[in-house]
This record gives structure tokens, C-alpha cells and sequence, in this order.
């Protein structure tokens, strides 16, 4: 699914081609974020036009509102958003574990939907089969999410959950046309993000998520837990950075060679009357402009 096409002589940045049923993605490659199947103020026609091959969307909230039935009577989430390119869909978990009054066991999450208050259950074969049903070219794996800062003991028993649940999710994935990805986590200890690399590439699968960084930790730390995993990731599979948007990070991360980045930073500064310039964010409701 994915081939290298250059790297760079001074750096770890490499470009590359992740081939998917709805067309070729050239990396490195950033994601709009369009959670429930649309960017914020952005048709999917604008997002074509401005050459994106690639967007993420969320398994989570896409069950909840509109709900499945509406996408399964679309044939899928590319026809419900008419959008004809890459799709990536996130596992939800982030998204749950942000939630209030979770109740973690080891077969899944209970959790009320922010909506209406309705209970629900998400495990890895749930969460697979949600983004089997939406189609996406590119599905992740169920983990665990966990904030910053939290204690080692609690980030390790996070992790081998997550390992966990890789293994459930890679067994209840059936839709050999879309790819699924394992997720890195470990939250800040870097032999811990080894040891979950490890069993996820005992698993097999063939990308892999960095997930739980960009979540408030100092840059420095995040640029650490990278360095300490790249030069162990394969070369011949995508490295995606879950969350990451910053430009200058953007430009960071790709030398050290990662591939893959979505965030929602573009659009929320944008609607909120900000700009993004090769001199910096401009507030675009100044009067002088």
C-alpha cells in the first residue's frame, strides 16, 4: 500500500505514495479534520479544489449524529459527504475518553452521548465494525487515550490494554480494501512506546498511528517521544503523528520522518478570524487590514 519515493540526504523526511480504492495519496500529507463527515465551513467541492487527497473523519461521532442507518442508505460515508478521494476514519477513542463518566473494563467503554444522555458501548470489534460500515480507506485500531501528565503505572496499564484491544481490533477487521492502522501509545515513557511498538508489529498491521502526544506535554517532550521511535518504526509503512497541525511542528515532524498528521487547528483559527502566514498568525478582524 505504501512506497517510498525519495529521501532526503540531510534529514529523515521522505516522500512517498499510499495507494487506497479511491485514488493515491502523496506524503508527507496533512488531513483536514472533518468529524462528522464535513470541515468546518468547507464543502468537500472547496476541499477537492484546493488538491486534498486524503481527510479524516470520526467513527465516534459519526455513529451517534446522523447515525449509521443514514450512511448505510448512502452506500457509505464518501457518498453521504461527496467526497471522492482518501477517507480516514478515527477509532473513536480519543473522543470517548474525553468524555465525562466513562466506565473503562476490559472488554470495552461504557459511555452517555453528549447529546442526549443515551448510553452506549464501544469495543474494539464495535468500533471496527462502525468503520467497516462507513467505509473509509483507512480505518484505526480501538486503544486507549490517556491526558498529561498521568503516573507511569497507570500509563503502562493503558498501554497493554491498548496492545490489548490491537489484537481484537486486527481480528474483528474483515474489509480487505481498507487498511488498518495500529496505534503507538505509552504517553510519555519512551520504553514503554518501544515495548507497544514491539507488539504492535508482532501483530502486523500495515501503518502506524503515534497516538496521545499533542495533548499538552512540552514540545520538547513530544519531539523526544518521536525521535526515540522513528528510527525504530519500518520504513516501508506510513508513520502518522494523531493531532499534530501546528505548521512549525508540521515542518519538524517531517524531518524527522513521519508521513501522515490531521488536526482541526486550520479551520478553528480560521472561522474564529485568524490567518496563517509565512510571518506568523494575523488576526484578520485588526482593523488595519
Amino acid at each position: 500500500m505504501f512506497r517510498i519515493i525519495s529521501q532526503d540526504k540531510k534529514t529523515e523526511a521522505r516522500t512517498g505514495e499510499i495507494a487506497t480504492t479511491h485514488g493515491k495519496i502523496l506524503t508527507p500529507a496533512f488531513m483536514p479534520v472533518a468529524t462528522m463527515g464535513a470541515a468546518k465551513t468547507l464543502s468537500s467541492e472547496e476541499l477537492e479544489e484546493m488538491d486534498y487527497k486524503l481527510i479524516l473523519a470520526n467513527a465516534f461521532h459519526l455513529y451517534l449524529k446522523p447515525g449509521l442507518k443514514i450512511i448505510k442508505k448512502f452506500g457509505g460515508l464518501h457518498n453521504f459527504m461527496n467526497w471522492n478521494q482518501g477517507l480516514l476514519t478515527d477509532s473513536g477513542g480519543y473522543q470517548i475518553f474525553s468524555l465525562k463518566n466513562t466506565k473503562v473494563t476490559e472488554e470495552g467503554v461504557n459511555f452517555r452521548s453528549s447529546l442526549d444522555g443515551s448510553s452506549h458501548f464501544f469495543s474494539p470489534e464495535v468500533s471496527i465494525k462502525v468503520q467497516e460500515i462507513l467505509g473509509a480507506d483507512i480505518i484505526m485500531a480501538f486503544d486507549e487515550c490517556l491526558g498529561y501528565p498521568v503516573e507511569c503505572k497507570r500509563a503502562k496499564e493503558s498501554m497493554e490494554r491498548s496492545m490489548r484491544w490491537a489484537i481484537r481490533s486486527k481480528k474483528a477487521h474483515r474489509n480487505n480494501k481498507q487498511f488498518l492502522f495500529g496505534i503507538v501509545q505509552g504517553s510519555t515513557d519512551k520504553d514503554l512506546r518501544r515495548t507497544s511498538l514491539e507488539r504492535l508489529e508482532e501483530i502486523g498491521f500495515p501503518g502506524y498511528g503515534i497516538g496521545s502526544l499533542s495533548i499538552g506535554e512540552p514540545e520538547e517532550m513530544m519531539f523526544e517521544i518521536v525521535d526515540s521511535l522513528i528510527p525504530l518504526m519500518p520504513e516501508n509503512k506510513p508513520r502518522y503523528l494523531m493531532g499534530l497541525g501546528k505548521p512549525s511542528q508540521l515542518l519538524e515532524m517531517i524531518k524527522k520522518g513521519v508521513d501522515l498528521f490531521d488536526s482541526s487547528f486550520p479551520t478553528r483559527i480560521a472561522r474564529n478570524g485568524s490567518c496563517l502566514t509565512h510571518q506568523g498568525k494575523i488576526i484578520i478582524r485588526d482593523s488595519k487590514f
